[in-house]
């Protein structure tokens, strides 16, 4: 390169780099905000990112969690804390357009927790019922000649089925039997349901997502029944990830129950073989009071290990503190063998649940992941 060509070089390098400094102050807050999220949505392969939020998350506190801190009519808990910033944030997360299905088919034959209903499914209008036997709701001939019919279906079904998300009125705790917020069943239980904190009050859900793919990481299919996953099995995994969490994210840990869900879970004796291993209550403490976790879920029908160990007061100690204590919504029977063959580790998770007064979950749902 000659003395002339050099000079030049400089001169249009220099002039770039000041119309750059200039086009960096004129964005001012809105480019910043728009780089974060760019920066947010940076691992391109779902590796991990230390940095999910535009803007600090607002009402967790490290050491303590989040807990009764919304005032005392709140029915929202953690979730209070989403915002259009960290919404967009998770958002940006999704550059590859790939999708990931988290649900698991119900039907009648489906595994369930023994503790919930059976369900069913049963055909209430069909066309040959309606056609053959005259229906009285059916248009009359003269006006339907093209025989046009329909199919409907009554369902009778718990609440608690297939991939769910628990409300906070799901579990109570002493003899007043109260839940998230001190509601109790003298003043807000009915007979159609709790008449707080049911399904409906659990908001759309847009957030980093993370799988803590624990049956990966150890390399087997699925991990024992009534394995205990401890905190230290969640940092382990993570490191093995290159994944970093942060406040306001949906973490989903893998024991890789879900692979034996099959078309609609009805191999319960496969799935109950499996179905009991889970994170326990130091460990869920990690992720919501040093780790700022909104929302936790797993591919069982509990998350939690069962049986509790070390917890002489309830069979479900991880339960009551997260739904309870915390006011941290608990996800069951999400389908994350996509997500682990995928080494799709960081996500955006979307959530919405079904909006039946009194339900005390949002049940047989299909939330998405996308990269």
């Amino acid at each position: 390169m000659n003395a002339g060509h050099a000079l030049r070089t400089l001169a249009i390098l220099g002039l770039g780099g000041f119309l750059g400094a200039g086009l960096v102050l004129a964005m001012g807050e809105r480019g910043a905000a728009r780089a974060g999220l760019e920066a947010v949505a940076a691992p391109a392969e779902g590796a991990g990112s230390s940095s999910a939020q535009a803007e600090p998350i607002r009402g967790w506190q490290k050491g303590k969690g989040w807990g009764w801190i919304w005032g005392k009519n709140d029915e929202v808990g953690a979730l209070n804390a989403l915002s259009n910033s960290s919404r967009a944030a998770a958002l940006a997360l999704a550059t590859r357009g790939e999708v990931f299905d988290l649900g698991m088919t119900y039907s009648r034959r489906s595994f369930k927790w023994p503790g919930h209903s059976p369900g069913e499914i049963i055909t209430f209008r069909s066309p040959d019922g309606v056609h053959r036997m005259q229906d009285p709701d059916a248009p009359p001939p003269a006006q339907n000649r093209d025989h046009v019919y329909w199919h409907s279906a009554a369902l009778f079904i718990s609440d608690n089925v297939a991939t769910q998300i628990d409300g906070l009125a799901h579990i109570t705790a002493g003899l007043d039997f109260h839940w998230y917020n001190g509601f109790t069943e003298s003043d807000w239980g009915s007979d159609w349901g709790p008449r707080k904190c049911d399904a409906p009050t659990i908001p759309p859900i847009v957030a980093r997502g993370v799988l803590v793919d624990v049956a990966g990481y150890k390399n087997v299919d699925a991990l024992p029944g009534h394995t205990r996953i401890t905190a230290q099995d969640l940092q382990e995994t993570l490191a093995w990830e290159k994944v970093t969490l942060a406040p306001g994210d949906v973490v989903l840990v893998r024991t890789g129950t879900g692979r034996f869900w099959g078309e609609d879970g009805s191999d319960h004796a496969r799935i109950a073989e499996h179905d009991s291993a889970g994170p326990d209550l130091a460990a869920t403490r990690w992720l919501v009071e040093d780790q700022g976790a909104i929302m936790v879920g797993s591919d069982t029908s509990g998350y939690e290990v069962n049986p509790a160990p070390d917890s002489p007061g309830t069979g479900i100690p991880v339960h009551r503190y997260l739904l309870v204590e915390q006011g941290v919504h608990l996800g069951e029977f999400h389908y994350l063998e996509g997500l682990s063959r995928a080494r799709a580790y960081v996500f955006c998770y979307i959530a919405t649940v079904n909006k039946i007064k009194g339900a005390a979950a949002g049940f047989a749902l299909r939330p998405i992941a996308l990269r």
